[in-house]
């Protein structure tokens, strides 16, 4: 039987190392749940409107993620990835609330 997948955050001193893809250039912001990728590790998907130039998506992507959790922005950076679709950002707060959050963002849209 499958292990089941560990979630793509954990917890870190001050806060929540967390990983994501993200998809620039979508047709809305959106935060569209969980995936494995090819080698295994596990992501939170996000799309943003904006474009991979001069930081404009991860920007968008702070913001979504800041507003998502209800964090201020200062709260959220980017730790590694600033030029690659996979990053690894860091929020700061407890970890706790934001684990039982993003639990929440990570459940699949119900249809």
């Amino acid at each position: 039987m499958d292990q089941p997948a560990s979630p793509p955050w954990r917890p870190q001193g001050d806060g929540v190392l967390l990983w994501a893809r993200l998809t620039p250039k979508s047709a809305r912001d959106e935060i569209g749940g969980v995936e494995r990728l090819s080698d295994g590790r596990m992501v939170l998907k996000v799309k943003v409107r904006a474009v991979p130039q001069d930081g404009e998506a991860n920007e968008a992507l702070i913001r979504l993620i800041a507003k998502a959790l209800r964090l201020p922005l200062a709260s959220v950076r980017i730790e590694a990835g600033a030029t690659s679709r996979l990053k690894t950002l860091s929020l700061i707060g407890d970890a706790e609330v934001l684990d039982a959050r993003l639990a929440q963002l990570a459940r699949p849209a119900s249809k």
